[in-house]
Formats: C-alpha cells, sequence, structure tokens
C-alpha cells in the first residue's frame, strides 16, 4: 500500500487521536493535517513583515530582496519543523547550521527593513525548541532573544521588549512538545518491544510444554508398540492390552497438548507418579517410586515444576539411558534459603550420548528457575543422578 493512499480504517486505529504524536506520517491528507496544525498557529507573525512590504514605503528592490529573504527563511523554517515527518531526519550538524542561517535572515531582515520584521525571531526561537537538544535549546533560545533585543536597539526598542517574553515562552514551550514527541516515540517503541518479547516467552513456553509432553507420551507409544508386536504371535491378548494402553496414551497426549497450547497445563505430581511406575514398567526397569507425594501446603507453580522435572527425567532415563534400575525419591529440606522439596531421580544407566545437555534439560532448568527453584543433573559412579529442589512455601511479600 502506498503512504499517499487513503484507505479506510478500522474501527480500532478511527479511534486513535486525529494527530497522533510520535508516529510517522501515513497518508497524504495526514501530513497536510499536520503540516496546518503547525503553520496555521504561528503565522500571525509573518503579519507584519507582510503587512509591511505590501505598504509601498520600501523601493522596488528592496521589496524584492525582502519578498526572497521571507521566502527563504520560510522555507528554512518549514524544513526544520517537518523533518521528523519522513523517513529520515537532517544530522546536527546540518540543523544548527540551517537555524544558524534563519538567525543570520531575521538579523539582515530586520536591520535593513525595519522593526515590523522583529516577529522573525519567535520562527527561530520555536526552531531551536523543536529540532534541538533540551541542553542545546537551553542556552540558544535565551540566545535568540538577546540577538533580537540588540537589534532592537537600531530599530524599535520598546518592540524588541514586548516580543522578549513571547520569543522565550514560544521557544520553552516547544522545547516541551519535543520532549513529549519523542518520549511518545520511545513509549510506542517500548510497547513493541515488550509486545515481541511476550510473543517469544509464549513460544518458548509451548515449546517446553509440548517437548515434555510429547517426548513422554510418544517414548511410552513406543516402547509398548514394541512389546505389543513381541507378543503378538503367541499371546495376542496381552498384545491387545498394550493395543488398548496406546490408545489410552496417545489420547492423553492429544488432551495434554491442548491443554499446553491453551496455556492451562498444569501436571500433578500424583498422577507423574503413577505414569511413571507405567512408563518403567513397560521398559522393563525396575522402579522405586514413592506411592504419596506428602506435598501439602506445597505452592502450585513448585509442584507444577517438579511433575515437569519428574516427567522429563524419566522420559531421559527410558530414551536414552540403557538402565536396569532406577529409583524416585522425595523429601522436605531446610537450607538457608528456606524450606525446599527435593525430588531425586537416580539410575544405573549409560547416561545418554555424553554431549551436554539436550533441549529438555535446557528447558527444564528454565521451568524451575521461573518457580524459584534450580537443578543439579550429572553422571555418578554408577549411572544418572538428576535433583530438582523447588521452595515448599509460597515467597513472602
Amino acid at each position: 500500500m502506498s503512504a499517499t493512499t487513503d484507505e479506510p480504517l478500522p474501527q480500532e486505529a478511527r479511534r486513535e487521536p486525529q494527530i497522533p504524536l510520535g508516529l510517522p506520517v501515513r497518508t497524504r491528507r495526514e501530513l497536510w493535517r499536520r503540516k496546518l496544525l503547525w503553520i496555521g498557529v504561528w503565522l500571525v507573525f509573518l503579519s507584519s513583515p507582510v503587512r509591511d512590504l505590501l505598504s509601498g514605503r520600501h523601493t522596488t528592490g528592496g521589496t524584492v530582496a525582502g519578498l526572497l529573504g521571507l521566502a527563504v527563511f520560510v522555507a528554512v523554517y518549514l524544513s526544520l519543523l517537518f523533518r521528523d515527518m519522513g523517513a529520515t531526519s537532517y544530522p546536527p550538524k546540518l540543523i544548527g547550521g540551517l537555524i544558524a542561517s534563519m538567525a543570520v535572515l531575521a538579523v539582515v531582515l530586520c536591520l535593513t527593513l525595519g522593526s515590523a520584521w522583529l516577529g522573525l525571531f519567535c520562527y527561530v526561537s520555536v526552531a531551536c525548541g523543536i529540532t534541538l537538544p533540551l541542553r542545546g535549546a537551553f542556552w540558544t533560545i535565551p540566545g535568540t532573544g538577546a540577538v533580537m533585543l540588540l537589534v532592537g536597539l537600531r530599530t524599535d526598542e520598546e518592540e524588541a521588549l514586548n516580543l522578549l517574553v513571547l520569543v522565550l515562552l514560544i521557544g520553552f514551550a516547544m522545547t516541551g512538545v519535543s520532549q513529549l514527541v519523542r518520549t511518545t516515540v520511545e513509549l510506542r517503541k517500548a510497547r513493541a518491544t515488550v509486545a515481541q518479547l511476550a510473543a517469544n516467552e509464549e513460544r518458548l513456553r509451548l515449546a517446553r510444554d509440548l517437548h515434555d509432553l510429547l517426548g513422554h507420551s510418544l517414548s511410552l507409544i513406543t516402547l509398548k508398540s514394541e512389546l505389543a508386536g513381541r507378543m503378538l504371535p503367541d499371546h495376542p491378548e496381552k498384545a491387545a492390552r498394550q493395543v488398548a494402553d496406546i490408545e489410552q496414551v496417545s489420547r492423553q497426549a492429544l488432551v495434554d497438548v491442548r491443554e499446553a497450547v491453551t496455556g492451562y497445563r498444569r501436571p500433578r505430581l500424583a498422577a507423574e507418579l503413577a505414569g511413571t511406575q507405567v512408563a518403567l514398567a513397560a521398559a522393563g526397569i525396575t522402579a522405586e517410586v514413592p506411592a504419596e507425594t506428602g506435598l501439602d501446603g506445597v505452592p502450585e507453580e513448585s509442584e507444577s515444576a517438579l511433575a515437569w522435572a519428574l516427567r522429563e527425567a524419566i522420559t531421559n532415563v527410558v530414551r536414552h539411558s540403557g538402565a536396569t534400575r532406577c529409583k524416585v525419591a522425595l523429601a522436605r529440606r531446610q537450607t538457608l534459603d528456606g524450606p525446599v522439596v527435593e525430588l531425586s531421580v537416580e539410575d544405573d544407566g549409560s547416561g545418554g550420548s555424553g554431549k551436554g545437555p539436550g533441549n529438555g534439560l535446557a528447558g527444564l532448568t528454565e521451568r524451575l528457575e521461573k518457580a524459584g527453584g534450580t537443578l543439579e543433573a550429572g553422571r555418578v559412579k554408577r549411572g544418572f543422578h538428576l535433583v530438582a529442589r523447588v521452595p515448599a512455601e509460597p515467597p513472602r511479600t
């Protein structure tokens, strides 16, 4: 879509202000609205120079020179004023040079054509307030007023004194407008950044949940499928039970994925302990799993993090370790940071490929850190040991 076309906007966009601060122009109509807003306010100060030129008290050469000088002055002023409405802006040195040229033109026109041109210093002050940094504007705006007073000593001292307060007020008011626009631009950029970070965080959450959910379920389905295949020729009834288990696991996996996508998935540790017993038994691994969790009073977020940790640990045991025995333990411990619940999973397997932590452990570490917990995992003398710790009490406020 072209930047100069006018197409219907959605209802949300129509609710925004007619001249939104800090946004680049999107249509030609919006550009002209901004121009009329900014120009219309200050055109009053051009009335005196224009009346002076039309009065006929100057020679033809003086009138032509005055028209040319006024045209150049207004062109430079508008160029400075609308520099941020386009895709690019002027470099600082060019801005300083253009403001200096406006000041020189104002001095020359006032000294040659009379005190009616003192109002041009109002435009110089406005340009300083809008285009210069705050520190620079605080020096150049009073400097503009001082130059106008010096010129007024040669033309009309009383008129210069009358305009001095106006020059200072207009200039410093424009610094406020300029700061407001810049702040609005920064806030809009910050809001866009926050939205992007939130989207990235949601993608990471979804990736972690799907990895943990599908990794466990698919591993169990694969094991039971292999077991059913071995039983099928001689023990069709046992194979049928394994196929029924596969159907149940796949249905539960589908439910879990739907819950994870909607953001409401919070696994319970008791259910994961029961699933652990089934998964280890299906893999032919001797299991030592506590019958009860004993997690009364533990925050829901902590219990959910431990459930995810148990699921990831058992998935790794079944898929990668080659273990024949696995022990799961739960315990409450008192630490310097307060009471914690500790989940320990230890097997006698090889510990996997040995190529460093995978995506599962990395995602699990992030999940535990968000719950205020920690993760320790590594090889031991005879197998692999994983320890997850989470706070046993809600955080104090």
